[in-house]
């Protein structure tokens, strides 16, 4: 890419300016205080070769059908523990199982309608998977209002390379919405508010997807029916619910008593299958961290397949073996706790003292299912701007794909990047960045 150092910083410039003036932001809530921050764009493009594309396209599809298999599985027949692949305290364990979902059988058997598959680009050019998604994955709405933005400042530059089309994000949405609605109703994406770290978010995918946005109060329960009742009192039954409210706080009379946030009986409407939730409820035992160790082994009991795409090599201190290595090696490993999320609870060993490397292991000991170990990846880093300067940042890539009657994979993503040339912690929570994606078409 032949862009000047004027041109990419004028681009970033302009492009942050109007995102500032658009309102597009997320919050952060820290010491019971909320912080809405901007999220900054960086002009210079992460580029992905067609070959690499495809690569990960049939891989993201493979990886995500076995893990809609597998939450049909453990929610049903529970096949892949009686089978002594995953061990049957290791799912009910899990701070994301959810029994109130035993026997529910969501519209198609997809679970996970929206996945956020968290890559990287190892410096042997080879892609592993960090994390995978399934509960309500954010970040799309960030790429896909900045290279709106992009086009308009500097048409140009997308007419000189060959970049492929990622303006059909929405319209991937729109089409699995309606195939999960089947035409029972309207479909509504359910905010919690504006105080919501990912409002801007809720609100612009549905002016782009064509639904509706609802608060906690707008939409009720009746005869197994959800209803939405507009500003003029009208009332309008609901198809679907791409919600982004958490499991906990989705339904009062099931789940947290407290929630001002859900919608009270919703369980009862979904169970009767009429209405469709997006994400399903109970998705959270498939993206518990533990649980991702044993997503390669999913691919191959369901799918009967090779996985295409890898894991970091993970350790679990569940089992013996693993144990002893991560207590041996603890200084060289990363330290994940699985209930944490957003870059919070993970400790590179290299990083501690000996007295917090004790501290750590003890923990290990009292607790081995609370935390899974990883070899550290030395993955790849991109340019980025920094005042009028290009340096070196760490950086993943956060892959949307979409499972309706077809799973297609969206061709961008969310890239972000660490801002600290000494971090591997990307999180926009944790000071990062962002970038556009670009997918060529050759």
């Amino acid at each position: 890419m032949n862009i000047g150092i004027k041109d990419l910083t004028d681009s970033r410039d302009t492009v942050n300016k109007w995102l500032s003036r658009y309102g597009v932001r997320f919050g952060v809530y820290k010491n019971n205080t909320f912080n809405e921050q901007l999220f900054p764009f960086d002009s210079v493009p992460r580029i992905i070769s067609k070959s690499d594309w495809d690569y990960l396209e049939k891989g993201l599809c493979q990886r995500v059908e076995a893990l809609n298999k597998f939450l049909w599985d453990i929610y049903h027949e529970k096949n892949i523990i009686k089978d002594g692949i995953v061990p049957e305290e290791f799912v009910y364990s899990s701070k994301g199982y959810t029994p109130e979902c035993e026997g529910i059988s969501p519209m198609g058997g997809v679970y996970a309608h929206i996945a956020g598959i968290d890559l990287v680009e190892g410096k042997d050019n080879k892609w592993y998977v960090l994390e995978d998604n399934l509960r309500i994955p954010s970040g799309a709405s960030y790429p896909m209002i900045a290279r709106q933005i992009t086009r308009r400042v500097s048409p140009s530059t997308f007419a000189a390379y060959a970049v492929a089309e990622n303006r059909d994000y929405a319209d991937l949405l729109r089409q699995m919405m309606d195939d999960m609605n089947d035409g029972r109703g309207i479909a509504v994406i359910l905010t919690p508010g504006r105080y919501n770290s990912a409002y801007f978010e809720h609100s612009y995918l549905a002016e782009k997807v064509g639904a509706t946005l609802a608060y906690p109060g707008d939409l009720t329960v009746e005869n197994n029916n959800v209803y939405y009742t507009g500003i003029g009192q009208e009332r309008t039954r609901v198809g679907c619910i791409y919600r982004r409210v958490s499991d906990e706080y989705l339904d009062p009379l099931v789940f947290e008593a407290s929630s001002l946030l859900g919608i009270p009986n919703v369980m009862q409407a979904y169970k009767a299958g009429n209405v469709a939730l997006i994400n399903a409820i109970g998705n959270g035992v498939a993206d518990d961290k533990g649980i991702y160790y044993f997503v390669p082994k999913m691919v191959e009991y369901y799918l009967g397949e090779k996985p295409i795409l890898q894991n970091a090599p993970t350790y679990l201190p569940y089992f013996k073996d693993d144990y002893n290595y991560v207590l041996s090696n603890i200084s060289k490993l990363v330290i994940k706790d699985v209930s944490e999320a957003g870059g919070y609870g993970v400790v590179f060993g290299k990083d501690l003292s000996e007295e917090k490397l004790t501290e750590l292991k003890n923990l290990i000991i009292e607790q081995p299912r609370r935390w899974i170990a990883q070899e550290v990846i030395d993955f790849k880093d991109l340019e980025i701007l920094e005042g009028d300067e290009l340096v070196w940042r760490k950086a993943d890539l956060r892959a949307f794909v979409v499972s309706g009657k077809e799973t297609k994979v969206w061709r961008s993503g969310l890239t972000r990047f660490s801002r600290n040339p000494t971090s591997f912690v990307v999180n926009s929570s944790q000071g990062g960045g962002f970038k556009d994606t670009w997918v060529m078409e050759e």
